[in-house]
């Protein structure tokens, strides 16, 4: 009886909530709330926000490259012939390949820290031009959905060919030996590293090297149809995701939780759901640009050999580097944005 008292004391105050003209001291703080919860791209000093961005960007992917590479090798295995799942993986490239093992390809996967530049440009220069030039001023979802897939348009026709470099470097020297070799080989390209002698810089050119040699400058946009299927559609719903998560979170915390407390757990909430929905197009994505075969052959391929597991290979690894991504880069993207307001809008803006 008591849980019953509880949810109709709820649904009084919702329906009082909708239904109930309030005074204006109590529609100030929504008022209020709904100006300051964006951060308008005409409101940022871009010598600050560039630098800043790029900064916070490089640390975070220093932070989490671990888990990608994690995520790369468990989606190239056939089956579970060489890892058991995520901690299992971690656990055998750590102790089989040390430490630089979880950063196999991590330089020049991070001159992708540069595209990054792109994407949040491209991000927040379609939603100003929605909200200033359509009838979709007040759809902040809709909004945020077409700036993330005009973002990730642009920013894999700039990251595609050294995301396919990185991820060779990714998969190589995959063993489960109890010594350490002396050489491995790239997967697919049959190339033979000497690791007493071979640095990161002549390993990634040997890779370039043999990717132009058997497909010429199409190789290095092995899989670009595939990456904009999947990180087209993936940018889109995190965005989306992300701002109705934070609306609705909005709706049920009182007033005084920080809008960055609730921005830094929508976000997660976001890439969470997004990574559920989307892992086969990235299952395919990978292989496409690492065993080198053709859309529909690498997708009839995976059926046979994954079934139903194709929604579930990898994906633990791919939530938790979504969930730890998705936080640390709303906390960044907003912290930065807010330190980079000009000066005429600080006043207007709280954390």
């Amino acid at each position: 009886m008591e849980n019953d008292d509880f949810l109709v004391g709820i649904i009084d105050d919702i329906i009082a909530h909708q239904f109930t003209p309030q005074l204006p001291s109590q529609r100030r703080s929504f008022a209020a709330e709904d100006e300051l919860r964006t951060i308008d791209w005409h409101m940022l000093d871009k010598h600050k926000f560039y630098p800043l961005s790029m900064t916070t960007s490089f640390s975070i992917r220093c932070l989490l490259y671990p888990f990608t590479v994690i995520k790369t090798r468990l989606q190239i295995q056939r089956q579970k012939t060489l890892y058991k799942g995520t901690f299992d993986a971690f656990y055998k490239i750590l102790r089989y390949e040390g430490p630089t093992g979880l950063y196999k390809g991590f330089w020049i996967n991070s001159i992708q820290v540069v595209s990054g530049v792109g994407y949040v440009t491209t991000y927040e220069g379609v939603r100003h031009m929605l909200s200033t030039y359509t009838s979709l001023k007040d759809n902040k979802k809709i909004q945020a959905m077409a700036g993330g897939a005009c973002a990730s348009l642009v920013g894999q026709t700039i990251i595609v060919p050294f995301d396919v470099v990185s991820q060779h470097m990714m998969v190589m020297g995959q063993f489960s030996g109890r010594n350490r070799p002396s050489q491995v080989t790239v997967p697919t390209l049959g190339i033979t590293v000497d690791l007493r002698r071979g640095s990161t810089f002549n390993v990634s050119m040997a890779i370039i090297r043999e990717l132009y040699k058997n497909d010429g400058l199409g190789g290095f946009y092995r899989g670009y149809g595939a990456s904009i299927m999947c990180f087209v559609p993936n940018s889109a719903l995190w965005w989306m995701f992300y701002h109705l998560y934070a609306d609705a979170l909005n709706h049920l915390t009182p007033n005084y939780v920080p809008h960055l407390l609730i921005q830094c757990v929508a976000a997660p909430l976001g890439g969470a759901t997004t990574a559920l929905l989307t892992n086969p197009l990235d299952i395919t994505r990978a292989r496409i640009q690492v065993e080198r075969h053709p859309l529909m052959w690498t997708v009839r391929k995976l059926w046979r050999q994954e079934r139903m597991a194709i929604f579930t290979k990898g994906l633990s690894a791919r939530i938790i580097q979504s969930l730890c991504f998705s936080f640390f880069i709303i906390l960044g993207y907003e912290s930065i944005k807010r330190m980079s307001v000009k000066e005429e809008y600080k006043s207007e803006v709280h954390w």
